[in-house]
């Protein structure tokens, strides 16, 4: 499959800020699953800075805009083929160890209700077999309902309310896959979703590392492993540690963030 993205995320400020410095992780790798055809980000008057292929594979652009400056616009514009891997990540170059992912953080930490739902899957059989179970508990214990959570809402908060959005379940897959002694990552990305679809074309999901498989991605929210309507930007820790988008603005003003993202199929 082809999928086009149109990814546009719009920075307004009510004082102008004196400069602003953004770290992106918008490039998608190309591996097994997915070959980029063409692919570009571009900053209002921003100056692009070095770019890196960090320890986890995933690609890293700066850009510096100089002030004053009241409103910027990162666009991204590409074409991606993408092929169904079965949620397996292959041809990834990367260099972390898997157990570097066992590490939680405060929105993945695990309480008594996530280990307890960890424990539900059972420590005997196959890795992969336990995964697809903790998988199939999050979604059961976590509806898809956009609106209630907020962006630093954590695993705990979420399982407790039983309602959130695609970072939630990410972020409680995490959790209780890191209780169950198995690595975890959070992935951000896009999803080709058919029209009358409730999910967003930015989305996310998450990886477990299998042992002998290599890296699997879940997508809780959606009931399934990642195919050929996903494109994989970048992983990390948690939310905050994989965003698409990171930078600091300089000055005293409140910001306004808009973000629009359209992902299309079309034919090859």
């Amino acid at each position: 499959m082809i999928l086009t993205v149109d990814h546009v995320t719009c920075y307004r400020y009510n004082r102008p800020a004196r400069a602003l410095v953004q770290s992106h992780r918008l490039m998608p790798s190309n591996c097994a699953g997915q070959r980029v055809l063409n692919w570009t980000v571009t900053v209002t008057d921003g100056i692009a800075g070095g770019t890196f292929r960090d320890g986890a594979g995933d690609w890293i652009q700066g850009w510096t805009v100089p002030g004053p400056v009241s409103e910027v616009t990162v666009a991204v514009r590409g074409a991606v083929e993408t092929s169904d891997q079965a949620g397996v990540l292959r041809g990834h170059r990367e260099l972390t160890p898997p157990d570097c992912y066992l590490r939680s953080t405060p929105v993945t930490r695990a309480d008594a209700a996530l280990t307890a739902l960890a424990a539900e899957a059972g420590g005997a059989g196959e890795a992969l077999d336990r995964a697809h179970r903790l998988a199939d508990l999050v979604a059961d214990a976590i509806a898809y309902e956009p609106g209630v959570t907020e962006a630093h809402t954590t695993a705990a908060e979420a399982l407790k309310l039983g309602r959130g959005v695609c970072q939630d379940h990410a972020h409680a897959l995490i959790a209780v896959a890191r209780a169950a002694g198995l690595p975890a990552r959070y992935v951000s990305g896009y999803l080709f979703t058919e029209a009358g679809r409730d999910h967003e074309a930015a989305h996310a999901w998450a990886e477990v590392w299998v042992h002998g498989l290599g890296w699997v991605g879940f997508d809780a929210a959606n009931r399934c492993c990642p195919d050929d309507r996903y494109i994989r930007l970048g992983s990390g820790l948690d939310a905050a540690d994989a965003a698409p988008i990171r930078g600091i603005a300089r000055g005293h003003g409140i910001e306004r963030l808009e973000v629009q993202v359209a992902v299309q199929a079309v034919q090859q």
